[in-house]
């Protein structure tokens, strides 16, 4: 499954990395984050691997998050892994003029299992939606601590 989510923020491409590539801030635009723990001192270099832990819907999930590629200004790429589902998510950072960035998350997902395959078959809007919201999030973030 493929799909491609986009979102302007009102924030200089600068800042906007800044804000993105602290995991310091995930906690404010990734609701149910509950644990960010590095697993080696990569410390977000290419090869770096995260355990994530969240709350969604009263059940925890763990996932682990890899560095696949981190081009920045211009795009980070990483893949998040937890039973049955491998995810890829490419994003690109553009520089519309000296306060505005478009944010685009391309986003891949594979899953192993048939159960898996289903749900993802019959509700692949839920999936695209749920990334919108984070992006959604993360503008609101960006934006009231540009101007702060």
């Amino acid at each position: 499954m493929h799909y491609q989510n986009e979102v302007e923020i009102h924030v200089p491409r600068e800042h906007v990395i800044q804000l993105f590539d602290n995991p310091d801030n995930m906690k404010h635009w990734q609701p149910g984050l509950l644990d960010y723990e590095p697993l080696d001192n990569k410390s977000g270099q290419v090869g770096a691997q995260t355990r994530l832990r969240f709350k969604m819907r009263n059940k925890e999930m763990e996932m682990t998050e890899t560095v696949l590629k981190k081009e920045l200004p211009e795009l980070i790429e990483t893949s998040y892994e937890t039973k049955g589902v491998y995810n890829v998510v490419c994003n690109r950072f553009i520089s519309l003029d000296d306060h505005k960035t478009q944010w685009i998350s391309q986003n891949e997902f594979k899953f192993d299992s048939f159960m898996m395959k289903l749900f993802g078959a019959l509700m692949p809007g839920m999936f695209k939606k749920q990334s919108q919201h984070y992006m959604d999030l993360f503008k609101e973030f960006a934006e009231s601590r540009h101007q702060s």
